[in-house]
């Protein structure tokens, strides 16, 4: 299939060395025939011209079905980058403005609580006190907001989610955001980098601001002017999705939304389904300053902010971040922050993983991974559905792409 990218006629005019990057799609090959590794799609991309793109191992592999280029995956948080490009092009056109308070449009959010910590292990509720200021849009697209995931909080604030049932795919993001309006926060906005769900509380800012539902949005102001057919929630051809591993332990497979149906939960942080292709159109946008092939959606003034750190010194990390994110954490003492959407590189050489500093990134629990890298005009996408394995697997890539860069 067309990729609407030209294909160098060899890495080398490109400034890649095509021995060094058949060591990356060998070492690959090799994982999955261990059967370390179900299959994946890798696609590099440098100066606007594909260098490889390759499609490894098994869709299904207990089907016996073939990885494809333009298989379909669930890209997980991969998907919080459209969701902040999608408010962007509502403040660019005054509909919304990021340093608004998040109750501004959505009410539920004012006069919230935060929850202290506290030794008292027999209390059945957290104890809470006045948030000090309330929660920004902005806080929302750097995850400062104080709003968490349940299982990255404590157990009485757990429970508080889980009752509420926080993430229910029965739900709409009016309702979802009516739940998190009764429950505390976990920290004061503003004041810590705390993963959650704050992308998906961004995706009901967008649909109030633009007055259509996100699923919506993004078909018909992003996916539809960039020609992204195979990018969007959902339904699709199963027989056109990648499967993710068995795991070994548990003989079975990690649990996966049923993607052959549309979602009454359009999720703002992890809802779309995507292809390699697909993505790096969306990459390649970014990385021209919010423009592709005639279709401007962002100013380059936008894109610059949102790949900026807007992480401050004074602001803490929660405790899962390092957990979660490893060697890629943005965190300071990694050279890494965190701006509208994005992880970004804010200094060389802190970091134990290659890079050029002002490249951008995110990821997705299922697998998915990709930076762009403005300096090297570099676009690198994996797509796998293998979630143990996916901090190795993102390591992996960013090592074995640029050792293949030799100009």
């Amino acid at each position: 299939m067309s990729f609407e990218f030209p294909r160098a006629d060899k890495p080398e005019d490109l400034g890649l060395s095509s021995p060094r990057l058949a060591r990356f799609r060998d070492a690959l090959q090799a994982d999955i025939d261990k059967g370390l590794l179900p299959g994946a799609v890798t696609l590099v991309i440098r100066r606007g011209q594909i260098a490889t793109l390759d499609a490894l191992g098994y869709r299904d592999r207990e089907a016996g079905a073939p990885m494809k280029s333009d298989t379909i995956f669930r890209i997980a948080s991969m998907t919080k980058p459209f969701t902040s490009a999608a408010a962007m092009m509502l403040a660019e056109e005054g509909k919304l403005l990021i340093a608004d308070p998040v109750s501004r449009y959505i009410p539920e959010f004012a006069d919230l609580e935060v929850a202290v910590d506290s030794d008292d292990r027999s209390a059945s509720k957290p104890k809470t006190e006045p948030a000090r200021r309330e929660m920004s849009v902005h806080d929302l697209m750097r995850h400062t907001s104080g709003l968490t995931y349940a299982h990255l909080t404590g157990p009485l604030l757990k429970s508080r989610y889980e009752r509420a049932n926080v993430v229910d795919e029965k739900q709409t993001n009016a309702e979802m955001v009516g739940k998190l309006g009764t429950l505390p926060l976990a920290y004061q906005p503003g004041t810590t980098w705390q993963y959650g769900v704050s992308t998906d509380v961004l995706g009901r800012v967008v649909e109030v601001a633009s007055g259509m539902e996100l699923d919506r949005f993004i078909a018909e102001r992003i996916c539809g002017p960039l020609d992204l057919s195979n990018t969007g929630f959902g339904p699709i051809d199963e027989a056109r999705a990648a499967h993710p591993q068995i795991d070994r332990a548990s003989g079975k497979r990690p649990p996966m939304r049923n993607a052959s149906v549309r979602p009454r939960w359009v999720s703002g942080g992890s809802g779309l389904l995507s292809t390699a292709g697909d993505y790096a159109r969306f990459a390649q946008m970014l990385l021209n300053g919010g423009e592709l092939d005639g279709t401007r959606l962002l100013s380059p003034t936008t894109i610059r902010l949102m790949t900026s750190d807007h992480l401050t010194p004074d602001i803490r990390r929660s405790p899962s971040t390092a957990v979660l994110f490893g060697a890629l954490a943005p965190m300071e003492e990694l050279g890494i922050g965190f701006g509208l959407g994005f992880a970004v590189r804010s200094h060389a050489g802190r970091s134990p993983l290659p890079g050029s500093v002002g490249d951008f990134s995110w990821s997705g629990v299922t697998g998915t991974y990709f930076w762009i890298d403005p300096q090297q005009q570099l676009i690198a996408i994996l797509m796998t559905q293998a979630p143990a394995e996916r901090l190795h697997y993102r390591y992996f890539m960013r090592t074995l792409v640029y050792q293949a860069i030799v100009s």
